[in-house]
């Protein structure tokens, strides 16, 4: 036989985990949309840095307190169908003249040592320059990827940017930081 005492017991139960359960999402919302996010990389178009299947911690506070930096990686929205989300290097920045000849990237007139490029470059591209409120974003796998080079995605309005890869927690053997090389700091 129950008491009233044993079903108000279960009914407050009840109420803190449903209030838990509650509060444990608004803050997952909040931090998915604000702070960070989780980015499944696919395709070979960032081989050799980030390979298929790899997993990444997206940060979206960054880009709210600066623009991004030459070399960075991203994750922004497709502009051919913004549902989809595609990750590359960021190559240029605004003003920015950006030419492939020879095998090699150009950028702002003077050739770029690239050490994270999987091979190299086939075909000409540019020059072109960075339009203001934009980016010019390439994939590592240069000959295999669709980047600023090609008219369905073109150089990045900043509204499409989602942030910056932080960090690859998956799989274990791939586990660390994502690194901006400095070969591209001094092309300004």
């Amino acid at each position: 036989m129950s008491t009233g005492g044993d079903v108000s017991a279960i009914k407050a139960r009840v109420r803190e985990y449903v209030e838990a359960l509650v509060i444990a999402g608004a803050l997952a919302a909040f931090i998915i949309t604000f702070v960070a996010q989780s980015f499944l990389v696919q395709g070979s178009s960032m081989e050799p840095t980030l390979v298929d299947g790899q997993r990444l911690l997206v940060d979206k506070i960054t880009y709210r307190l600066r623009e991004p930096r030459r070399g960075e990686i991203i994750v922004f929205h497709y502009p051919a169908d913004p549902r989809r989300k595609f990750i590359k290097r960021v190559i240029g920045l605004p003003g920015d003249e950006v030419l492939i000849a020879g095998q090699r990237l150009i950028l702002n007139g003077r050739p770029v040592e690239e050490p994270y490029v999987l091979g190299p470059m086939r075909g000409v591209f540019g020059p072109v320059t960075v339009p203001p409120g934009h980016v010019f974003v390439l994939g590592d796998n240069r000959n295999n990827s669709d980047d600023s080079r090609y008219p369905d995605v073109g150089p990045v309005p900043m509204e499409l940017v989602v942030g910056l890869a932080r960090l690859a927690y998956w799989p274990p053997g791939r586990v660390g930081l994502v690194r901006t090389p400095t070969v591209l700091a001094s092309f300004d």
